[in-house]
């Protein structure tokens, strides 16, 4: 499997995702929506930040159940519900990202949205992965 990441010369600099994924391999990982669940069905964290991390590893959780590494992320989509504090905790959440996941950005994108399915929930992502 390769990802390669392309970022043209003629677009804003990206910060914490690349413009464009060309990805191949020979298995997609269609990864569902993940929110701050535990495991017991609750959503836990009180803040953008810890909702992002448990969001965030409960992702990589089924995508290593499906043979993944947060390597073969070619997309993710981020959905919160007060894009403005999104914003205000990027350098944070860029922080649990490197983290969890490491400095190879997929293609992103973070949509507002009034609520998601479990109405704590602050933040959700999902993602396609290439395998080989």
């Amino acid at each position: 499997m390769s990802l390669e990441r392309h970022n043209p010369a003629e677009l804003s600099p990206p910060t914490g995702f690349s413009h464009a994924v060309t990805a191949s391999g020979s298995r997609l990982v269609l990864l569902a929506g993940q929110t701050a669940l535990d495991g017991d069905g609750r959503v836990v964290g009180e803040t953008l930040p810890e909702q992002f991390a448990t969001a965030l590893g409960n992702l990589l959780a089924a995508l290593k159940a499906a043979g993944g590494t947060p390597a073969d992320l070619a997309r993710v989509t981020v959905y919160a519900t007060d894009v403005g504090d999104y914003r205000a905790h990027a350098a944070e959440l860029g922080r649990v990202w490197r983290r969890l996941a490491g400095r190879d950005y997929p293609a992103m994108a973070v949509i507002g949205t009034t609520r998601l399915w479990d109405e704590q929930a602050l933040v959700e992502l999902d993602g396609i992965a290439v395998l080989d």
